[in-house]
């Protein structure tokens, strides 16, 4: 069982930056890909990026790719989403979720992939 709490998100001007952090609790986060997702108002559920257990590995939507970056660490339970450069766009609730696979993008982007979500946190970017 991982349980995730997200926190970070915060209403920020447009071109700003966020830091998500997401931590886990469990002895067994390392063998957990990790997933953040985000959700706006009136939209479906997106996929935003994802990281292989071990950190070397990053998938990103087109949406947020040179502007967003994952990253984790191990030792202290917890993975990281660096948001810079804000587009009102970017507004919503945003999840992180633990996953026991590690695959192509194709099939990190869905959330049938992953185990355990987190509640979210918002994100609100003013124009």
């Amino acid at each position: 069982q991982v349980q995730l709490v997200e926190s970070g998100g915060r209403l920020v001007q447009a071109g700003g930056s966020l830091r998500l952090t997401c931590a886990a609790s469990g002895r067994t986060f390392s063998s957990y890909a990790m997933g953040w997702f985000r959700q706006a108002p009136g939209k479906e559920r997106e996929f935003v990026a994802a990281i292989s257990r071990g950190g070397s590995n990053t998938y990103y939507a087109d949406s947020v790719k040179g502007r967003f970056t994952a990253s984790r660490n191990n030792a202290k339970n917890t993975v990281y989403l660096q948001m810079n450069s804000l587009k009102p766009e970017d507004t919503a609730v945003y999840y992180c979720a633990a996953s026991r696979t590690w695959s192509t993008i194709a099939n990190m982007t869905k959330g049938a992939v992953y185990d355990y979500w987190g509640q979210g946190t918002q994100v609100t970017v003013s124009s």
